[in-house]
Parts: C-alpha cells; structure tokens; sequence
C-alpha cells in the first residue's frame, strides 16, 4: 500500500498572494490573481480531491471515504459519516483576514452553519507578523457591541507575534484573524463555516465590501475567552481534540515515517525535507498525502519535519 496525493485546489482571495508559487513551487491557475488557500486534501459537496497518480487516478476523496473506507482509512470510524471529517489547508496571508469566528456545535445547526475547530501551525512568517485570537482581558460584550458599530473591532481582539513553527489550537468559539505575512498550514473539521464581524472596512476582490454576519458572530464568540498565548508542545503533540490529534517529528537522514498505529491512516504534511516512498515517488515541502492503513513506511532526508494527523475513532460527520 503506498501514499495517496491529491491536486490541490486553489482559491483566490482578496488577501492573498503568490508565495504559494514562490515557495513551494505551486503552478497557480492565473498569474495575475491573489491566492490565498491551498486546499490540499478536502472532501465538500463544492470541492474535492481527486488522486493525481497510482491505482486509484482520477477517484475523488469523497469515493475513497466511502467505497474504500476499512481498505484504506481502517475501522472504528463513523460509518454514518458521509464525508471525510478534515479539511487540510495551506493559506497565504499578505493582507489581514477579517476578524472572524465559527459556531459552536451547540449552536452551528440553529445559525443554519456547520461547527469548525482548527488549528494554525506557522510556516513562515515576516518579522512582527501578527495573528490575532481571542479577546483583550476586560473587554466585556457589551464593550464588543459599541465597537462593532464604531468600526474599532480590532482594539478587542488579543494580538500575539509568533514564530515558525508555533502553532495555536482554534476552537469553535474563538474570535480570531490571521494577520498580514503569513504562510500557515491549517488543520480543520471539515467545515467552511465562517462569520465575520470585521473586515477592515476593505473592499473585495468584485470592488464591494464583503458580507458581515454581525448576529451570528455575536451568538458564536465566546465572551470568556481571554489573551490565549501559542502552544506550548506536549512531548511531539500539538494539539490533540475530538477531531484530530497532531504531531510534529522531525527525522535524520534515513528515518522512517509510518502510521502511529498501523490499522489506521494518518495525513503526512512535509514542513522541511523530504520523503520518499518505496515505490520511488519524493515528496517535498509543502506537501501533504495521505497514508492508508498498513501501508509501507515511507524514508526521510536529512533535516526532515513533519506534521501527523490522525482522527480519533468513531470520529466523522457533524459533531
């Protein structure tokens, strides 16, 4: 059994750029436009991956979840769960986000949206960047409220200037913004549910301002949630939730890379480095595919980093 890779599929936006090009080599579809996601492996009535070599060219995820799934993915998951429960990212940050949330699943449903937690782990990032997450101590809802209508939202949100290589858990909840000068990889329910309450008063890419969804950001944000830092690592894990469990491992020359536990897939993103398979393919940085179950180890150059992820059982679906 070997890796599955997938074509990416690239969304333009209004604050996006072109590293995706410079840094990982990307051909992007026009070399005019902004692009701001990288949607390395998704499985969405909208959008889907669709396996770009091998035995199974030309097969959508959305086919594999479900005609292959205890082949491929193992047992335990959900097998109600229609769709492949993660979507993986990259996103290219010249411009600030908008300030934004997504609803928790207590309430996601009633707001007619789909729940989403996610987390952020900082591929590059230019000198003073910043990521904004959660509330300034003291601001209270009300506080929030005159703001939103004095366009002085960004004076509540949290800001913190991080690394490469940091990373930050975002729960459904959590009001947040991806500030100018990013690359990050992004780990996420499968979800594309998002709220803005803020957009920098800008225009979009059409010359109009984007749709704001004031009320449902002022039922979705968690009031109490205050001045989060970045991670702190546990050992190799980064963040470890109902959803999904990630590692960072790093790899010297001639590490071998498999599934944590051998009955079940895991999702391999390249950060530095490189692996190869035993069937001769390499896989650079930037690169994200997908592990079946029981498949062979695949071989790291020297200086190899990479993210895990894998899905706790019985894990799909909207939960």
């Amino acid at each position: 059994m070997q890796p599955i890779t997938f074509r990416p599929l690239y969304m333009e936006r209004v604050w996006g750029g072109r590293e995706l090009e410079r840094v990982y080599h990307r051909h992007l579809p026009d070399r005019h436009q902004p692009y701001g996601e990288s949607w390395e492996i998704v499985d969405r009535e909208d959008a889907q991956s669709v396996v770009e070599a091998g035995c199974f060219v030309g097969t959508t995820l959305h086919e594999l979840w479900n005609r292959h799934r205890a082949e491929l993915f193992g047992d335990g998951y959900a097998d109600g769960a229609e769709r492949f429960p993660l979507l993986i990212k990259i996103l290219d940050a010249r411009d600030d986000l908008s300030i934004q949330v997504h609803p928790p699943a207590s309430i996601a449903a009633s707001l007619g949206g789909e729940p989403k937690t996610e987390m952020w782990v900082i591929a590059d990032c230019v000198p003073g960047a910043k990521l904004y997450a959660g509330l300034r101590r003291g601001v209270t809802r009300e506080a929030f409220e005159r703001a939103v209508a004095e366009g002085t939202v960004a004076e509540c949100v949290h800001a913190i200037e991080p690394q490469p290589g940091d990373s930050i858990f975002i729960p459904s909840g959590r009001l947040h913004a991806i500030g100018a000068g990013f690359l990050i990889h992004e780990i996420q329910q499968n979800s594309d549910t998002t709220y803005r309450v803020f957009d920098w008063n800008r225009m979009g890419l059409d010359g109009t301002p984007r749709e704001l969804h004031v009320a449902e950001s002022m039922a979705s944000i968690d009031f109490a949630d205050f001045e989060p830092a970045m991670d702190v690592p546990c050992g190799e894990v980064l963040a470890e939730c109902a959803h999904f469990k990630t590692i960072s491992r790093r790899f010297a020359e001639g590490g071998m890379l498999a599934n944590p536990d051998a009955a079940r897939f895991s999702i391999v993103t390249v950060i530095q480095g490189s692996l190869t398979s035993t069937d001769g393919r390499r896989f650079e940085t930037g690169r994200s595919l997908l592990l079946p179950k029981a498949a062979d180890p695949l071989q790291a150059a020297a200086d190899t980093t990479v993210l895990q992820i894998t899905v706790p059982e019985r894990s799909g679906g909207k939960s």
